[in-house]
């Protein structure tokens, strides 16, 4: 690299600062933007502080996003008997849906392109592999019947792999495993349409990460055991939802 290159390329640290500053102010797709940079510049290689934010970042953006869209979509079906207030929420419904696919299919490029092939065996795939789950599943919620399909077999996959490794790589504590086997029975309940299927994975991995814990293990890392303890809350709460609909 030329001396004039080697000035100008930036500091991975400052732009991780620059990003984590953007965080802080709710600019979130300014964190991407220089989260993409440092894969740019530094390869897809991320610390653990940097794929964090990154994670963060997009779960922000389409978090606003997907909440915008089941307004819309809620006040498009009271409005069904009105043509001209439902062509128009119609109109922007298709804007917000159409911005929530564009934002997921990016991370979903990203994860394919860069990140994933990328990834070390174990925590790294898990991680990232999730993630396409994560995002392949919102698309499943949305568009025409045969793109949801696509999507949630996509979603179904990654899912897949993930808890794969998940199983043979990780413990049954790791917030990691917990937040994986959280969302995957989302993904039964909500995309599959499967209480049954959702309850099984979900009390699956709970009674796996209870059976687990031993309180005399002082290498634990207690910051990780409260993540894990939050997700395993989740999880029961899921748990007595689904229960009380299977039951109904």
């Amino acid at each position: 690299m030329s001396p004039v290159l080697a000035r100008t390329r930036p500091g991975r640290d400052a732009l991780y600062f620059i990003a984590d500053l953007a965080g802080e102010a709710g600019r979130h797709e300014d964190v991407v933007k220089q989260l993409k940079t440092i894969i740019e510049y530094y390869g897809p290689r991320l610390t653990i502080d940097e794929r964090s934010l990154l994670s963060v970042a997009y779960k922000n953006i389409t978090n606003t996003l997907r909440n915008s869209w089941r307004v819309t979509d809620t006040l498009h079906k009271l409005h069904l008997g009105r043509k001209g207030r439902a062509q128009l929420i119609q109109r922007q419904l298709q804007r917000v849906e159409n911005e929530l696919a564009g934002v997921c299919t990016d991370i979903i490029d990203l994860l394919d392109r860069e990140l994933l092939p990328a990834a070390n065996e174990g925590e790294q795939t898990v991680f990232y592999s999730k993630l396409k789950g994560d995002y392949c599943r919102y698309l499943a919620e949305l568009g025409q019947k045969r793109d949801r399909d696509r999507y949630a077999e996509l979603s179904l996959k990654a899912y897949r792999l993930a808890y794969q490794h998940a199983l043979e790589t990780l413990h049954p504590l790791h917030p990691t495993r917990l937040g994986l086997a959280l969302n995957f029975s989302v993904f039964y309940h909500d995309i599959k349409k499967s209480p049954l299927g959702a309850c099984h994975l979900a009390k699956s991995a709970f009674d796996d990460a209870i059976l687990s814990v031993s309180f005399s293990d002082t290498t634990v890392d207690h910051h990780a055991l409260q993540d894990s303890m939050a997700i395993l809350q989740l999880l029961k709460d899921d748990l007595i939802l689904w229960s009380g609909e299977i039951k109904t």
